[in-house]
């Protein structure tokens, strides 16, 4: 009984890219904890939110704007906190807060319907691809 739900492929996708996840989660997680980071998932996740809104804004694929503002958000976390000796906590909450401020003025800016954007960050494992 239990084996029927293997027949269905978004089962199937859903408990690899959990396996996946939980196995980079432990590696990437234990790096994080040692170098006293743990604040910066929430960082870079909720900065991401101002690339949404971007991507919603001038028309592109919201992922695209939320993958380079992640990608800028970790550099300039690294960049303030390395070379202008900033503290990393203090540099952190200034970047979800920033990223989070941006995405909802983009938001609010854009015309027309403004979509559900949060299921962006959140997500749905069930709706994972073979790829």
């Amino acid at each position: 009984m239990i084996l029927e739900f293997f027949n269905y492929q978004f089962i199937v996708n859903a408990l690899l890219a959990s396996l996946l996840g939980s196995i980079t989660a432990g590696i990437i997680g234990t790096y994080i904890v040692t170098r006293r980071m743990v604040f910066i998932t929430g960082g870079i996740t909720h900065a991401s939110f101002g690339g949404l809104g971007l991507g919603y804004f001038i028309g592109i694929n919201p992922m695209l704007g939320a993958g380079q503002f992640g990608i800028l958000a970790g550099l300039g976390v690294e960049f303030l906190s390395k070379y202008r000796k900033i503290r990393e906590d203090s540099v952190i909450a200034m970047t979800w807060s920033f990223g989070m401020a941006v995405g909802i003025i983009f938001i609010f800016i854009t015309p027309g319907y403004a979509p559900n954007l949060m299921s962006y960050l959140f997500g749905n494992i069930l709706t994972v691809s073979n790829a």
